[in-house]
C-alpha cells in the first residue's frame, strides 16, 4: 500500500512539474508515451496513450486531476465567463413540462420548476386539478446526479415502474411505487440497459431487458453482449424473473418488449447494433406458455410497431419506402402478398406515428421541420394540424380512444410548449407554456440551401437577432451531427439563445448520415461514405464565409458524441477553417471504439478496423490518428465525463493528449474538461449543465471575437 501511495504522489508531482509551454499563460501537463504498436492487416499503428484507457488506474486519475486543474484555471480567468454564467442561470430558470400520459383516470407528467437539477414526476386526477409530486429525483442525491430514466404506469394507474441511473451511466435500476401511497414496493430490478418496462394489462408484472451482471472493475468500460428479455412478476425477487427470450448464438442482438394496449400481445423488436433494420417477433399473452413467433425475421428494413386491431398489426416501415409508410400485417396471413399499405410514402419523411382519437397521428419532416398529419385507420387523409413555422414536434401522447392528443413543440427561439389537440372540436390550444425573460420576436430563423463538395444540396438553419447583417466578422457557432439516422431539427437551447443574445449566429446544417430525408440520406453518410458528412460540414462553413457572415477567425464548430467525431475529423482535415473546436464526448479513436461497452454496435454505422476492407477508410479520418505535429489547430475545448459508459472518456483523453503534443508552438489553447459524476449527457443535473455551458460559451466567444 505504501508503495502505491508513493508512486501516486511521485507521478502526480512529476506530471505537474514536468510541463511544456505551448501558449501564453498555459502550461500543459506532460502525458507519458509508451511503446504500443498494433498491426492492422499489415499496417503498423502506434497507440502511445493506450494506458489512458484504464480509467481505474491511479496514473490515469492523476492525469485527469492535472488536466482539470489547468483547464479550470484557464476557464476561470476568461473575462466573459461570469457574464455568460449569470445570464444562463437567469434564462434556465423556466418551467419545463412533458406531455401528460393518461392511465386509469390519472394523468402523469414531469415538470422542472426551472433550476431544479432533475425534473419531478407529478400525478393528478384531472388536467385542471392541482398535481401532487410522485417521484422527486432531487431527493435521491445531494448533488442531483441520480436521474429518473423512465416511468410506466399500470393500466389502472395504481402502480408505477420507474428506472434510475447514477452519475449519467447507461446502467439502470428499476423499482415499483404505489401511486396512491407514494411508497415503494420491495421489487428491485438491476443491470437494465437500453430498455423500458412494459406492464401486463392486469398489472401483475412487467417485461424488461438486461445484460448479465458485469464485473465491477469494468462496469463502465466492459463490452455489453447477450441482451436478454425477462418478465418480472410483482412481489418476487429478480433471481426468479422468467427469461422470455434470448439468443446465445447472437451476442449482438437486442430485445425490446412492448405489450399492446389491448393486452393481448407482446411485441418484441429485435435489433442488431444501431442498424435501423430490425426484426419483429411476438407472443400471444392470452395463451399460457405461448411460443415466441418470428413474424419479420430477416432484418429487411425498419419496422416500428404502432398499434393493432386484434390480429392485424400496424407498422411504420421504410421497406420499399426510404421515407416511410404505414402498412397493416394480419398475423394470420403474414406473407408479404397479403400486406396492406394504408399510408403510402410521400415526399416528406415519416418520423413517428401514434394512434390517438381513433386516427393515425403522423409526424413528418419537411426539410427537417415538423408537420402533423391525420389519417383515418383505413389510411384516408383526415387533414393536418397547423403548427407554427420552423419547429419540431416530439413526445406524441395519447391512446386510441382518448379525445385529446398532447405533444411537445419547440423551435430555436420558442421554449418547449405542450399543445393539446381536441379531435371533436378540431382545435389546438396551449396546455403549458413557459415564460422566459426574453422576447422571441427579437430573433429570426431561416433555412438556406448550399451545395456540398459532390454537388449534393444540403439545408441549413440560421438563427440570430433580427437585423444582424453579414459583415464577415459575426461570431458563428456551427453545430452538426450527421449519423445514426438522427435528424437535427429546430430545438430550443438556453446556451444557443445566450450566444445569439450576444450578437452571435447559430447555424445547424442537416448533414448526410442523419434521417432528415429518410434512409437513403442516412446511408449516404455511413461506412465508406462517411467522408460525405465531413464534406457537408466543411461546405457549410465555406458557405457562411463566402456569403459574408463570418470568417475563419470568427467561426466555432461544435458537436457531441458522433458530432464530437464530426468536429474532430473536420478540425484535423481543415484546421485553417476554424477558430474554435468544441468536441463533446466524441468518438475519436475509430480503430478501437468497438472494444468498449456498446461501441461494437456502431460498427453497423462506421465499419470495423478488424475488417481489412473497412480499416483504410476508418484510419483515413480517425481524429486521433490524423493529428500532425506542428500544425496550428483551432483553440480546442474537449469535454467528456468520468461516468460516460456510452462513449468511454478514453476517446477524449487520448485525443486531448495527442492534440496537446501536436499543437503548433505558440498555437491557441488545447484543453480538456472532464466532468465528474456525469455520463454521456442524459440525466445531467441542471447545475452541471449551466457550469459546462458557461465554460464552452466563454471559451468559444473569447476565441472568436479577438
Amino acid at each position: 500500500m505504501w508503495t502505491v501511495k508513493l508512486f501516486l504522489a511521485c507521478a502526480l508531482a512529476l506530471t505537474l512539474l514536468a510541463c511544456v509551454t505551448t501558449g501564453p499563460r498555459i502550461r500543459y501537463p506532460v502525458t507519458a508515451k509508451r511503446p504500443v504498436v498494433d498491426n492492422y492487416h499489415g499496417t503498423l499503428v502506434e497507440d502511445p496513450y493506450r494506458w489512458l484507457e484504464d480509467d481505474h488506474a491511479p496514473e490515469t486519475k492523476a492525469w485527469v486531476e492535472a488536466q482539470n486543474r489547468v483547464t479550470f484555471d484557464y476557464l476561470a480567468r476568461l473575462p466573459e465567463r461570469d457574464t455568460f454564467r449569470k445570464r444562463l442561470t437567469e434564462l434556465w430558470n423556466f418551467e419545463r413540462y412533458s406531455p401528460p400520459a393518461r392511465r386509469g383516470g390519472l394523468y402523469f407528467f414531469t415538470k422542472n420548476d426551472g433550476l431544479q437539477n432533475q425534473a419531478v414526476l407529478y400525478v393528478t386526477d384531472a388536467l385542471d386539478a392541482p398535481p401532487r409530486p410522485l417521484l422527486d429525483p432531487n431527493q435521491w442525491s445531494p448533488d442531483g446526479t441520480i436521474a429518473l430514466t423512465g416511468a410506466t404506469a399500470t393500466e389502472d394507474g395504481r402502480l408505477l415502474a420507474y428506472g434510475r441511473s447514477v452519475a449519467g451511466s447507461d446502467w439502470q435500476e428499476w423499482f415499483v411505487r404505489d401511486v396512491q401511497t407514494g411508497q415503494d414496493l420491495p421489487d428491485h430490478v438491476r443491470w437494465v440497459k437500453f430498455s423500458a418496462a412494459s406492464w401486463l394489462r392486469d398489472g401483475s408484472g412487467f417485461f424488461y431487458s438486461r445484460y448479465d451482471a458485469p464485473d465491477e472493475k469494468t462496469r463502465l468500460t466492459g463490452v455489453n453482449y447477450y441482451h436478454k428479455l425477462y418478465f418480472h412478476r410483482l412481489g418476487t425477487p429478480q433471481d426468479q424473473d422468467r427469461l422470455i427470450y434470448h439468443r446465445p448464438d447472437q451476442k449482438e442482438w437486442g430485445f425490446h418488449g412492448e405489450v399492446t394496449d389491448d393486452g393481448a400481445w407482446l411485441i418484441i423488436s429485435v435489433t442488431r447494433g444501431t442498424d435501423p433494420k430490425n426484426c419483429i417477433f411476438y407472443m400471444d399473452l392470452r395463451q399460457p406458455d405461448a411460443p415466441v413467433v418470428e413474424l419479420l425475421p430477416d432484418f429487411q428494413a425498419d419496422f416500428t410497431f404502432i398499434d393493432n386491431d386484434g390480429p392485424v398489426f400496424w407498422f411504420r416501415t421504410d421497406l420499399d419506402a426510404p421515407r416511410g409508410r404505414i402498412v397493416a400485417i394480419d398475423i394470420r396471413q403474414p406473407d408479404r402478398a397479403h400486406w396492406r399499405e394504408l399510408v403510402p410514402e410521400s415526399e416528406d419523411t415519416l418520423r413517428q406515428v401514434r394512434v390517438v382519437g381513433n386516427r393515425f397521428v403522423a409526424e413528418y419532416l419537411h426539410h427537417a421541420r415538423s408537420r402533423l398529419k391525420l389519417f383515418h385507420l383505413d389510411g384516408r387523409p383526415d387533414g393536418e394540424i397547423e403548427l407554427p413555422a420552423l419547429g419540431t414536434v416530439s413526445s406524441l401522447s395519447g391512446r386510441r380512444n382518448d379525445p385529446d392528443l398532447f405533444f411537445h413543440y419547440t423551435s430555436f427561439t420558442v421554449p418547449g410548449r405542450i399543445y393539446r389537440y381536441n379531435f371533436q372540436t378540431r382545435s389546438l390550444s396551449v396546455w403549458r407554456q413557459p415564460k422566459l425573460p426574453f422576447n422571441p420576436d427579437d430573433y429570426e430563423t431561416r433555412q438556406v440551401f448550399y451545395t456540398s463538395k459532390d454537388g449534393t444540396r444540403v439545408p441549413m438553419f440560421l438563427s440570430h437577432r433580427k437585423g444582424l447583417a453579414p459583415n464577415g466578422k459575426i461570431p458563428t457557432l456551427l453545430y452538426g451531427y450527421g449519423g445514426f439516422n438522427i435528424s437535427l431539427t429546430p430545438t430550443f437551447s438556453v446556451p444557443n439563445l445566450v450566444w445569439m443574445e450576444q450578437g452571435g449566429l447559430y447555424a445547424v446544417p442537416n448533414l448526410r448520415g442523419g434521417g432528415e430525408y429518410g434512409e437513403a440520406w442516412h446511408q449516404a453518410g455511413m461506412k465508406q461514405h462517411k467522408q460525405n458528412v465531413f464534406d457537408d460540414f466543411i461546405a457549410a462553413a465555406e458557405w457562411l464565409i463566402a456569403n459574408g457572415y463570418t470568417s475563419p477567425r470568427h467561426l466555432a464548430i461544435a458537436g457531441g458524441s458522433n458530432g464530437g467525431l464530426l468536429v474532430g475529423a473536420c478540425m484535423t482535415q481543415r484546421p485553417d477553417l476554424f477558430a474554435v473546436a468544441l468536441p463533446a464526448v466524441g468518438v475519436m479513436d475509430m480503430l478501437r471504439f468497438h472494444k468498449f461497452t456498446i461501441g461494437w454496435a456502431w460498427t453497423v454505422e462506421y465499419g470495423s478496423a478488424d475488417n481489412p476492407e473497412e480499416f483504410p477508410y476508418l484510419l483515413a479520418y480517425s481524429p486521433l490518428h490524423n493529428l500532425r505535429p506542428g500544425v496550428r489547430y483551432p483553440a480546442t475545448l474537449v469535454t467528456t465525463a468520468d461516468h460516460d459508459d456510452r462513449v468511454v472518456p478514453a476517446h477524449s483523453f487520448k485525443f486531448a493528449a495527442r492534440l496537446q503534443e501536436c499543437q503548433a508552438r505558440n498555437g491557441p489553447p488545447v484543453l480538456i474538461r472532464i466532468e465528474t459524476r456525469a455520463g454521456h449527457g442524459a440525466g445531467k443535473p441542471t447545475a452541471k449543465q449551466i457550469e459546462e455551458a458557461a465554460d464552452r460559451l466563454a471559451f468559444a466567444w473569447h476565441h472568436t471575437t479577438r
